[in-house]
């Protein structure tokens, strides 16, 4: 597994988003943030978040999607349920992903993040396929940028995100990852 120079994943099947832009000169993409994303809520394995993060989300599908109407958002990455990897933003780019947030009193993590969703949500746990494609991309992306945090969403937007919610293992996540200096901060909230 290998980030090529214009940051896609040789093992990750690309989907192009729109929802994407350059980052500022000079920034160094030190943070990864952890989402859960599942369209409709709670039902997975269907083309629900590929539409969204591509633009094409029919409102009058489902109920819950006229409430993403003209939203404009991406991840670079998304794991299925089987561990199946998408990447939409080359993370050389600034995917749209964190929205309004803040980390260690820096503001739009969008400029110094990548970030990975989960196909999920807040009420069930996460697949074993999930966890072992989210280590090796979290160890493929640490030897490649130099991310010195990794969190989840709701550490960024505190009260206004959840995620990737209380079903995620962080125990289970870190100590996959061994003791790594590169690794300063991992949120297990």
């Amino acid at each position: 597994m290998q980030i090529d120079a214009a940051g896609l994943l040789d093992t990750a099947q690309f989907i192009a988003s729109p929802n994407f832009d350059e980052r500022p000169a000079g920034t160094h993409i030190s943070l990864l943030v952890i989402h859960n994303i599942s369209l409709p809520p709670n039902e997975f394995g269907g083309n629900g978040v590929l539409e969204l993060f591509t633009n094409q989300i029919d409102p009058y599908a489902h109920p819950y999607y006229q409430s993403l109407q003209g939203l404009k958002v991406s991840a670079h990455f998304f794991i299925r349920r089987d561990g199946l990897i998408i990447q939409f933003v080359p993370c050389n780019m600034r995917a749209w992903h964190a929205g309004v947030s803040s980390w260690q009193g820096k503001e739009r993590c969008n400029d110094f993040s990548i970030g990975i969703e989960l196909e999920g949500s807040d009420t069930m746990p996460f697949t074993d396929a999930q966890y072992a494609m989210l280590i090796a991309v979290t160890q493929c992306l640490c030897s490649r940028y130099p991310i010195q945090h990794i969190v989840g969403h709701a550490d960024i937007a505190p009260g206004r995100k959840t995620d990737p919610g209380p079903r995620f293992d962080w125990q289970k996540y870190a100590s996959s990852l061994g003791d790594h200096e590169y690794l300063k901060t991992i949120s297990c909230s």
